[in-house]
């Protein structure tokens, strides 16, 4: 997801990193510094969970983006081990922003204006609705629980938008095992929110 600088210049994802090992070690100007570098990326991963988002949704691009920014600036003692961990971190925290908005706005209460996601075309199940934001955090909190790596995969390809292979390498696993674990979460997901209902 990070690109290359051109020759003669520190590469990006160097950078990236570098800056990442930096605000990790305690410098918090390295995240004023990294976030400019990873400002489409971030915006991409806010786009791509916008999307999902019901018609007149009253939080921004801008404004999830901003709030994830917010929440890294807190995260203190955090280590990333590559620009690949970091988007998939700003992901997680993308999520968390949208799922807080939606509890505070009463999506937990059955009927409450419950905001849909659609789970990609291999997620979903032809004729069943789609699960609400809030439905399917508690689901994959309670995967989390039972397995973590497999919530974690589910994370970065649904809500982070990464390939397999990004998916493999943030991991440091195999993309068999990542494919492996995309469709034994989505089955245990799917049965779960089945079961929320």
């Amino acid at each position: 997801m990070i690109n290359q600088r051109p020759s003669g210049e520190e590469p990006r994802t160097e950078r990236v990193t570098r800056l990442l090992a930096a605000w990790g070690a305690g410098d918090e100007s390295a995240l004023a510094q990294l976030v400019p570098l990873v400002q489409s990326e971030l915006r991409q991963i806010a786009r791509r969970q916008m999307r999902r988002e019901r018609n007149g949704h009253t939080l921004q691009t801008t404004a999830v983006v901003n709030e994830a920014y917010l929440r890294l600036f807190d995260v203190t003692g955090m280590r990333f081990r590559d620009p690949g961990h970091f988007l998939a971190m700003s992901a997680r925290l993308m999520r968390r922003v949208l799922v807080d908005h939606a509890r505070s706005r009463g999506a937990v209460k059955r009927g409450g204006g419950a905001v849909k996601v659609t789970l990609d075309d291999a997620f979903s199940v032809s004729d069943e609705r789609t699960p609400d934001l809030v439905a399917l955090d508690d689901a994959l909190e309670a995967l989390a629980a039972l397995d973590r790596r497999k919530s974690q995969v589910v994370e970065m390809r649904f809500f982070g938008g990464f390939s397999v292979a990004e998916t493999a390498k943030a991991l440091s696993v195999s993309p068999e095992t990542v494919m492996r674990d995309w469709r034994l979460a989505k089955a245990w997901l799917l049965r779960e929110l089945r079961h929320a209902d």
